[in-house]
């Protein structure tokens, strides 16, 4: 007999190597999550702050069972045609706190202060993924990775909906960075739970302690990733290499950044064609750094990200 995983989630057993999940398993793991806190609370109602200031999208609602997600975005209130565009994306990865509350932190400083973001044509989306938000899980309701979803046509709704929402905006990218965090958890729940759902045996792996970025491995920006670690660096530590000369299994091609085939992996990064992208990897784990720190540090990334763009093509 196949051994029996350790349970991804909560509660028993779940699952067998050698074995996908059916439909059995991701109900009985769906069953296990439970809502901890309030993407009503936390998102659509703190955005409704700043409609005054922006233009509120309203691209969609997301609905499993009998709970309805609005999805909503906020993009610079005159958009000039022949203007750069920049795209800040959250919460692809519900888990990923920092990079919610940083696109949100974001969207106030772009309030606070009328001179960040103007020459540009910017879209802010603070969470991707709201059901995963509120479960505080990497997955949507059906056990799919909206991060390796994004392509046509799409297993997840929440990357479905994102991309019909930038079709008319295709063209006009020049940068696009999403947010992300590397957490402990990756490595204690959400590998060996990915691992179970596909059948597969979980290989243990490490997680880099410190601020680390992904470039696109057919489209590779190494000035742009700099600008961007640059900014962030005096708010918390860049992750070194392991022994292997990697980061999180993937060779280190500098310093604090490693490389992935954006478009065929079906990221999120990869979504906008545009010519400067980047994922940011926060790590909120570590001893050296906060949770306070963690959101400046995405702030502060977006913002290079801005000033990059402006600097590149005025």
């Amino acid at each position: 007999m196949n051994p029996i995983h350790p349970n991804p989630g909560r509660g028993g057993p779940l699952g067998q190597v050698g074995v996908p999940w059916g439909e059995a398993e991701r109900a009985e793991w769906r069953g296990q999550q439970t809502k901890q806190r309030s993407y009503d609370v936390d998102v659509v109602r703190a955005l409704a702050h700043w409609y005054g200031d922006f233009e509120a999208i309203d691209y969609g609602v997301i609905t499993y069972d009998d709970e309805h997600f609005p999805l909503r975005a906020v993009r610079s209130r005159r958009w000039v045609p022949g203007l750069p565009g920049v795209l800040v994306t959250g919460g692809v990865h519900g888990y990923e706190t920092s990079g919610v509350h940083g696109a949100l932190g974001l969207l106030q400083r772009l309030a606070q202060d009328n001179e960040v973001g103007r020459g540009l044509n910017w879209l802010v989306v603070p969470c991707v993924s709201p059901w995963a938000y509120e479960r505080i899980h990497r997955w949507n309701r059906d056990a799919v990775d909206p991060n390796r979803s994004f392509r046509e046509p799409s297993v997840a709704p929440e990357a479905a909906a994102l991309m019909a929402m930038l079709k008319p905006y295709r063209g006009q990218w020049a940068a696009h960075i999403d947010l992300h965090e590397t957490t402990d958890s990756d490595e204690t729940t959400f590998r060996p739970a990915l691992a179970a759902r596909d059948g597969q045996p979980h290989e243990p792996g490490t997680i880099p302690d410190g601020f680390y970025l992904v470039d696109d491995l057919r489209n590779p920006q190494p000035a742009f990733q700099r600008a961007i670690l640059a900014a962030v660096e005096p708010i918390t530590h860049i992750a070194e290499a392991d022994d292997k000369g990697e980061l999180i299994g993937s060779p280190m091609i500098e310093r604090g950044v490693i490389a992935y085939d954006f478009q065929t992996l079906g990221l999120c990064a990869g979504i906008t064609g545009a010519r400067w992208t980047s994922t940011t990897e926060v790590y909120p784990d570590s001893a050296r750094t906060s949770p306070e720190e963690c959101v400046e540090a995405q702030i502060a990334a977006a913002l290079a990200a801005m000033d990059f763009v402006l600097e590149h093509t005025a």
